[in-house]
């Protein structure tokens, strides 16, 4: 149900007009497989299906920047080993730059996340691979949906598929590379209890009525508040719920926009952000209702006709970041009573996926590239550099702090997941004035001048 109490009327306006991405959106296979064993498996089998090209005017096809890639016609000669493109750099280089790439040709990467020594990636094939120090550690299968999120919580693992399901894994006590599914969500119970009450049940399309606390399309996007022990889920069937970890259950469905939801991220001050394919990015908060509590709507930051694609919040700086099918990035401060920023403008495609870590926002493109953000004061951003080498978009990204950063040179590990099939591994500083171009190929990095990459507040 949708609640819009104390709506703020300050929307940020574009004039901008560009082809939307409603077809990239929906252009993921359409997998609604019912059977749904799961089970954990390390060896699974390979996915044949084929991205489209997605080729950028200033970005050469696979294989020009990375002699390691095949062209997207031909399959990887490497694909035996797991860990295909060790990256033979300098300490020196390594620094600022590609570390290495991950590659088990199996299907297209379309989400990733890092948690300690582990990094989880799930693709179109099922799977959900585990990597320990950039290399196969372990990994556990869905038979059906398309593995399209992955949060990480404590010892669970969520993990948000194409069919419409939300799975929950843990790591076996005996066996750190044993992983076993736990729970749906929602749950079999919930399921069954809900269904004697004709009052749960919602109408989706003509003469087709679904349980409320049910997606009944595929579920795009997670987050997690650890510290209020809530689970937030966004789906193409336009509606947020709201889970809670501890048992799974459904605590509120929420109509909560006029098109798919591609992006939900928590935020500061109980904020939760949720951005769709009809244009807006809204902002929800928790408040005290009765004996319990709900999400109100309590402000639209964006309305245009372009879709939002990707989010981003920076927790230290309070900063929301909002990506979309026009290739821009648009922003807005808490210190500024949320409003609108500024424009980054940096890719010449849709920007699919966003991630911030200190002063730095990392935004990834179907362009096939990653610009790099730094914040300055005053709310003021400069693009540091423009990663390259993957050879198809560039789907999701994860950032975690390099533990061998040195006291005033704060550097980040960035993993970047593609259509292309392949995980690329960064290091990132904070504090590179202007960053060079390598001559090396296996460095796929670039530096752009400010006519490229611009900001516009």
């Amino acid at each position: 149900m949708k609640h819009e109490r104390g709506i703020s009327t300050m929307v940020a306006e574009l004039s901008i007009h560009r082809p939307t991405f409603c077809a990239l959106l929906h252009s993921d296979p359409a997998i609604f497989n019912q059977d749904d064993d799961e089970s954990s498996n390390k060896n699974s089998p390979t996915s044949t299906n084929m991205s489209p090209r997605y080729y950028s005017s200033f970005t050469p096809p696979s294989g020009e920047l990375s002699p390691y890639l095949s062209p997207w016609s031909q399959l990887s000669p490497y694909t035996k080993s797991p860990w295909i493109i060790p990256s033979p750099v300098s300490h020196k280089l390594s620094k600022n730059g590609l570390v290495g790439s991950i590659s088990r040709e199996e299907g297209h990467v379309y989400s990733i996340a890092a948690s300690g020594d582990f990094l989880y990636t799930g693709s179109d094939s099922k799977n959900v691979r585990v990597w320990k120090n950039l290399k196969e550690f372990s990994g556990f299968k869905s038979n059906s949906g398309l593995v399209k999120a992955i949060v990480v919580c404590s010892e669970k693992i969520f993990t948000s598929h194409q069919d419409g399901k939300i799975r929950v894994w843990t790591i076996s006590t005996r066996n750190p590379s044993v992983y076993r599914r736990v729970g749906t969500l929602p749950t079999l119970k919930d399921c069954v209890k809900g269904s004697l009450n004709p009052k749960n049940y919602v109408e989706v399309r003509r003469h087709r009525n679904v349980l409320r606390i049910k997606h009944f399309d595929a579920v795009s996007c997670l987050s997690l508040n650890q510290d209020q022990g809530l689970l937030y889920s966004g789906s193409w069937d336009k509606t947020l719920k709201v889970w809670r970890i501890s048992d799974y259950k459904c605590l509120e469905s929420i109509n909560a926009h006029d098109d798919a939801i591609n992006s939900v991220v928590t935020g500061f001050d109980s904020l939760v952000f949720t951005g769709s394919a009809d244009g807006t990015v809204k902002a929800w908060r928790r408040e005290l209702q009765g004996r319990g509590t709900r999400h109100f709507l309590v402000q639209t930051l964006l309305k245009h006709e372009n879709a939002v694609t990707a989010l981003s919040v920076n927790q230290e700086s309070a900063v929301i970041y909002c990506g979309s099918s026009d290739g821009l990035v648009n922003f807005w401060e808490r210190e500024k009573l949320l409003s609108h920023g500024g424009v980054l403008r940096g890719h010449k495609m849709a920007v699919l996926c966003l991630a911030s870590a200190g002063n730095l926002v990392f935004s990834g493109s179907a362009d096939k590239s990653i610009c790099v953000w730094r914040r300055e004061g005053g709310g003021v951003h400069s693009c540091l550099a423009v990663l390259t080498g993957h050879g198809g978009p560039v789907k999701c990204l994860a950032v975690v702090e390099d533990q061998e950063s040195d006291e005033g040179d704060q550097r980040w590990i960035v993993y970047s997941g593609s259509l292309d099939k392949s995980v690329k591994v960064w290091c990132v500083t904070e504090n590179a004035p202007k960053w060079r171009e390598y001559p090396s190929p296996r460095l796929g990095f670039s530096s752009h001048t400010q006519n490229k990459r611009q900001y516009h507040g």
